[in-house]
């Protein structure tokens, strides 16, 4: 006689459905949990990226939907007793709605119409005072520089960020999840309340910001035309619905004195806080005050992560005319001499799209150093740069917080980069523990499985769970 329940009834595991996003791929996965328990089954991966249009750059959001549906639709399939879903995404972006219908494509973050909202913003709210309201760290992308520039904002009666807007397609409900909400610089950093005051004197109307939910609530539950698609009637749960969020609550951290970096496009690098640190030595260094799961704080700054390296093999692929293997060509490098100098990889001219190798040789030139020619060796630079990039961060949030760092958590996709790992662990003079790879899918599983009484209470039982199921890999540095 043949067992056709499904896995997680045969192991007295309880299942989710994740939808995590970020601005390269996404993807659908299912995670299981139990005692100890926490797997991660992928479903469907799609591609997400820019669009242009006649106005810009925006997102392809009715290719998205599609996916996520799609992927959805897929998990159901695969495990019928799938109980929630939950939803996070890249940050600050945004959809305006009037009565319930989107007006425009969502913009995307690197689109220039931002650089005027910039200028007004700050002439009505100087930066000095926009940092000791909302905490942030300057970024051009901001929502609150975003939705000044936006004359659409007139027009709508609602914004909602990415993974709130897509639960509001599923759902119907209308709500502002409060770690994501965090980035958007309306947000008061004492209280986590919106700050209507600011909106108000920046011409945003604080009617267009939905209510506050923390990770855990119940958004609602599927629209009827939705459950039917995909297969199931189910709540969606909020969870740590910005990316970092969800992956600093998987990062198995057991030391106080822990810092973390969520690699991928961007390298998020900070510390874990119970309070905002709103210091003038940290508004100088461009720290951000996020919100984590928990009322935690993520004091931290953005670095310019795997996109250095993304868009120099893209180049480099378009000049070749055919594809090139990362996995190969980072082996090379590894086997290189380390650089003599590295560049910077937040200068703002490796910001946009475009000519990846070009713009960093050039910028080489500019301090008086000369670009490698074999592409191993100016890999090897691209890692050692954003390496550097990742030490300084790390030795500013040590100083910021008053803590002497004892370890390095370094997780997502970067996690797989051996060469990186390795050399942001010589460049800290820390051990560096690399993975899990999935921590923002992780997160999200597990906020989800702890609201439905599935997972451990307390956060710190959550990463033991992710420690024992996911153990890191350990580089430690090496003596110059």
């Amino acid at each position: 006689m043949t067992d056709d329940r499904s896995p997680a009834t045969v192991r007295h595991v309880r299942a989710v459905a994740a939808v995590d996003l970020g601005a390269t791929s996404g993807r659908v996965m299912i995670g299981r949990v139990g005692p100890g328990v926490l797997e991660l089954e992928p479903v469907s991966r799609f591609p997400n990226g820019p669009v242009t249009r006649a106005d810009g750059l925006h997102w392809d959001f009715d290719a998205l939907v599609a996916h996520v549906l799609d992927g959805l639709a897929e998990a159901v399939r695969r495990e019928p007793h799938i109980e929630s879903i939950g939803i996070d995404s890249w940050a600050v972006d945004y959809g305006l709605l009037r009565a319930g219908e989107l007006l425009a494509e969502p913009f995307h973050y690197r689109d220039d119409r931002t650089a005027g909202g910039v200028d007004e913003v700050h002439a009505l709210v100087p930066f000095e005072e926009l940092h000791a309201r909302n905490g942030l760290q300057f970024l051009p992308f901001n929502t609150l520089y975003q939705l000044r520039a936006d004359e659409l904002r007139h027009d709508a009666d609602t914004a909602l960020l990415i993974p709130d807007l897509l639960a509001f397609l599923l759902t119907g409900a209308r709500v502002a999840e409060r770690t994501n909400a965090s980035t958007t610089g309306l947000l008061d950093v004492e209280s986590g309340t919106w700050d209507v005051a600011l909106a108000t004197r920046l011409g945003i109307d604080a009617s267009l910001l939905a209510d506050l939910v923390d990770p855990g609530t119940v958004i609602g539950r599927l629209r009827p035309e939705v459950a039917e698609r995909i297969g199931a009637d189910l709540p969606v749960i909020a969870v740590g619905s910005h990316d970092t969020a969800s992956a600093v609550a998987a990062v198995p951290m057991t030391s106080p004195r822990a810092a973390y970096i969520s690699c991928g496009t961007w390298g998020l690098v900070g510390v874990e806080h119970a309070q905002p640190i709103l210091t003038d030595a940290a508004r100088e260094a461009n720290f951000t005050n996020e919100r984590g799961v928990d009322d935690r704080f993520r004091v931290l700054h953005n670095v310019t992560g795997l996109w250095l390296l993304s868009e120099t093999v893209r180049a480099w692929e378009s000049e070749d005319g055919k594809a090139i293997d990362l996995s190969g060509l980072l082996d090379q490098a590894a086997a290189t001499a380390p650089p003599s100098a590295v560049f910077d990889a937040n200068d703002p001219s490796l910001s946009a799209p475009g000519d990846m190798p070009t713009r960093i040789a050039g910028l080489l030139h500019a301090h008086g150093a000369v670009a490698p020619t074999d592409r191993p060796a100016f890999v090897r630079l691209v890692v050692e740069s954003i390496a550097a990039a990742f030490a300084d961060a790390v030795r500013t949030a040590g100083r910021l917080s008053g803590q002497s760092l004892d370890v390095v958590h370094l997780v997502g996709g970067g996690s797989l980069n051996r060469l990186l790992c390795q050399a942001t662990a010589d460049r800290t003079g820390l051990p560096v523990l690399a993975g899990p790879v999935e921590a923002t899918a992780l997160g999200n599983v597990l906020v989800q499985a702890r609201a439905l009484g599935a997972a451990p209470a307390e956060l710190s039982e959550l990463r033991a769970l992710v420690a024992a199921t996911h153990p890191p890999a350990a580089y430690r540095p090496r003596s110059s």
